[in-house]
């Protein structure tokens, strides 16, 4: 369904020019600057609709890739690596209203949690892809976190009481939910019997080598 709005796109996108790397920085960036020049200064609603957008945008590259058949393994690693920086953005705007003209030392400090729980979530399936196994389990992907903070924040300035506080509890508690959820799925995939690749590096990395 999504593919029919995303596949004209990126075929438009294509014919201009642009190449799916450059969509994909185009919209980091623009998530980045959003952010970080919005949502400090307390205009909560606006940052979100410009986030939105520059959001939807990245999510084009893929189409761009298809449009030109060019798809490549660095394309997903710049991907995944801009989304991560994008993401941090979100969350570090958010904070600095807090910690600044918002007052809300509380609210900053859960802020802070979603912002390491969510580089957590992405880090431990990305370690266990480097161990051989998937972990594509939990209930808080990159989309359904960004849907929660971007919907919680922009009704926040709108007046719809405790929305922001509440998004950001449900935030924390789905993060760490998933974090619970890979580590567990990821320890039984690495204990099946039929496991048999990534222990060399594994212990490698433990023995003071892990990045």
């Amino acid at each position: 369904m999504i593919s029919r709005v995303t596949a004209p796109l990126g075929r438009s996108l294509a014919r201009i020019g642009l190449t799916p790397n450059i969509v994909t920085i185009i919209g980091a960036t623009g998530v980045v600057v959003s952010a970080l020049y919005f949502y400090p200064r307390g205009q909560l609603y606006a940052g979100s609709v410009v986030i939105t957008v520059f959001a939807l945008f990245d999510m084009l590259d893929g189409a761009v890739a298809r449009a030109k058949d060019s798809a490549s393994a660095f394309g997903a690693f710049l991907d995944s690596s801009l989304d991560r920086v994008a993401d941090a953005a979100i969350l570090a705007g958010l904070m600095w209203w807090f910690v600044g003209e918002g007052d809300e030392p509380l609210l900053a400090g859960l802020t802070l949690f979603c912002l390491i729980s969510g580089f957590m979530v992405s880090y431990i399936k990305a370690r266990a892809e480097g161990l051989g196994v998937n972990c594509d389990v939990g209930v808080a992907e990159r989309t359904e976190r960004l849907i929660v903070i971007l919907v919680a924040v922009g009704l926040s300035e709108l007046g719809v009481p405790y929305v922001l506080a509440g998004g950001l509890w449900l935030l924390a508690a789905m993060s760490l939910l998933t974090i619970l959820q890979r580590l567990i799925e990821t320890r039984a995939r690495l204990n099946d019997p039929g496991y048999t690749g990534g222990r060399g590096e594994d212990l490698g990395r433990r023995a003071g080598n892990d990045a």
